[in-house]
């Protein structure tokens, strides 16, 4: 598989696929990703594998979870009898789950992940299957690593675009609070942050609707 022919989601979902087809126990599979602020499937074969992934990140434990926080190839022979997790267990179970085997992903310090093979037959994998299901991991680290990357990237262009269209409209209403009352550009922002504190709103709102009315919101020199 070469990665420059794929975009990073296709890379994700072949990994999926290519891990369901040759894994045994008619499994299903995902790939999920965590980090500070959020954990998310991003590619998955079926519905079984999703809810499992749900499940898991609603009691905040299981065996993906292990796998993408310890760096440990975390496996279940047995739902039905498996002492750790037991709530989980008891949920997968029901929804058809009778062994898993959660490969980690490890992208950095701050971003983890696992391949989760979900198979419907007890004591699914073999030493043959344990190793072809780490031979994915590779492809789907770079691939999540990469569209970490670039929705950090995306993030800061986005935050950076916002801070320069607060400048902009502050710096406008500075000049006018300047022009028109004679001040200089430390006092005119002062002025801005009082009235912003004593209306209990954002500061770039203030100077948004002076610039819009001409007038300060509720206090201030007019």
């Amino acid at each position: 598989m070469s990665l420059r022919q794929h975009s990073m989601e296709s890379v994700l979902q072949a990994v999926a696929d290519l891990s369901k087809q040759v894994m045994p126990g008619t499994p299903e599979t995902s790939i999920f990703v965590q980090d500070s602020h959020r954990r998310i499937t991003v590619a998955s074969t079926g519905q079984l594998a999703v809810a499992l992934d749900e499940e898991q990140y609603s009691d905040d434990h299981g065996p993906c979870l292990h796998a993408a926080s310890t760096g440990e190839l975390t496996e279940v022979p047995d739902t039905r009898v498996e002492g750790r997790w037991t709530d989980y267990m008891r949920r997968a179970v029901e929804h058809g789950n009778l062994s898993s085997l959660s490969v980690p992903l490890v992208i950095d310090d701050d971003v983890s992940g696992a391949l989760n093979i979900y198979a419907r037959q007890a004591h699914a994998f073999d030493d043959d299957a344990r190793e072809a299901a780490t031979m994915f991991a590779p492809y789907a680290a770079v691939a999540l690593g990469n569209m970490h990357d670039y929705q950090a990237a995306r993030d800061l262009a986005r935050n950076l675009e916002v801070a320069l269209e607060s400048r902009a409209v502050i710096d406008q209403a500075k000049g006018i609070l300047m022009e028109r009352h004679r001040l200089t550009a430390d006092q005119a922002f002062q002025l801005l942050v009082q009235v912003s504190s004593r209306t209990n709103a954002k500061l770039r709102g203030i100077a948004e609707e002076l610039v819009r009315t001409g007038e300060l919101p509720a206090s201030g020199p007019r």
